[in-house]
């Protein structure tokens, strides 16, 4: 099995499902946390460490780019008070948030000898942002392909989260210790877009 990938990991349901998809796929990977201020990075970076394959755990590389977002008003960025604020999917939005990431993982890629990237990105319905459409993803892939001959790969894309979690369960992933929560730093508030669809697909796989 050879190191051939970066994959983009935050110890969330979709990109913890995919480190173990890709070692029952036989492809190794090196993963790789980006910090970009998000409000719950040490929560994210901490339940990583706690969910991913247990032959990767050393091997977590960390970028920090928080202060690109330093000036950013988003509740990603800044956390509310869930107790008094109403919070909104908008209030959540980080402009480009995704071609920061995959131009991260592009770089680090190359600068590593590897020519792939691995991302969980999913067919989400709560996606609003610019660069979430496979559209974007197709044209994003295609550039950076022919400009630095780095593979954006994203086996989820037309995927539903109910479709990820059943993966998960099959490859045996602790689904319920991973971390997607966009509202709160330190325990899933159950109400934004990613807890939303992480709760309705858990619930979907035990009504079953």
């Amino acid at each position: 099995m050879s190191r051939n990938g970066i994959l983009l990991t935050s110890g969330g349901l979709d990109s913890t499902t995919m480190a173990f998809w890709l070692l029952n796929q036989g492809i190794d990977f090196v993963p790789l946390f980006i910090n970009y201020g998000q409000h719950c990075a040490k929560t994210e970076f901490e339940t990583l460490k706690m969910v991913l394959p247990s032959s990767h755990i050393n091997r977590i590389e960390y970028v920090d780019v928080s202060s690109i977002y330093s000036k950013s008003s988003s509740r990603f960025i800044k956390p509310a008070n869930l107790w008094k604020e109403d919070i909104v999917a908008d209030d959540l939005y980080i402009p480009y948030r995704n071609v920061l990431l995959l131009t991260i993982g592009a770089t680090f890629a190359q600068t590593l000898g590897l020519t792939n990237v691995y991302s969980a990105f999913i067919n989400s319905n709560h996606a609003k942002e610019i660069d979430c459409s496979n559209d974007f993803f197709n044209k994003m892939e295609e550039m950076l392909t022919d400009y630095g001959s780095v593979k954006i790969n994203m086996p989820f894309r037309y995927f539903s989260k109910y479709e990820v979690a059943k993966i998960g369960l099959e490859l045996e992933v602790a689904i319920g210790t991973t971390f997607s929560c966009q509202a709160s730093p330190i325990i899933p508030c159950g109400a934004c877009p990613n807890c939303v669809d992480r709760l309705n697909a858990i619930r979907k796989i035990e009504q079953e």
